[in-house]
């Protein structure tokens, strides 16, 4: 696998179109901590790190409905393996006129786009969610 955050960005995805509950994905630190910014903005209920059917550690997923639609509408990787995509503190993107948001790994740690702007931070934007 080649580019984890967007295998699970669309593993949610899937879940989310067939109205799953939950989500399974491998573990790993970066994911933890676009999650941590998804919980933080209220796009999901939250997630715990369980041990995956084959042993290996993996992050368990619950999904947030809300009268029986899915909390997240739009969810886009922005910054790719083979195109990263760096931005300075005025220039990262709002989304929906603010609606949404940017999550950006910064120096300071991987954060959405309103905390990047309070904290004076640029980076790499990762993915766009609404």
């Amino acid at each position: 696998m080649n580019d984890p955050i967007a295998d699970m960005l669309t593993r949610i995805r899937n879940s989310q179109m067939r109205g799953k509950s939950t989500v399974v994905t491998p573990a790993s630190k970066l994911r933890a901590w676009v999650l941590d910014v998804l919980a933080d903005e209220g796009y999901i209920r939250g997630y715990e790190k369980i041990t995956g059917a084959d042993g290996h550690p993996a992050i368990e997923i619950s999904l947030k409905y809300y009268e029986g639609e899915p909390v997240i509408r739009e969810l886009k990787r922005v910054s790719k393996p083979g195109r990263r995509v760096y931005m300075g503190v005025n220039d990262i993107p709002v989304v929906r006129q603010g609606l949404g948001v940017s999550i950006v790994s910064t120096p300071k740690g991987v954060m959405s786009d309103q905390a990047a702007r309070s904290a004076n931070v640029g980076g790499e934007v990762l993915c766009t969610v609404f």
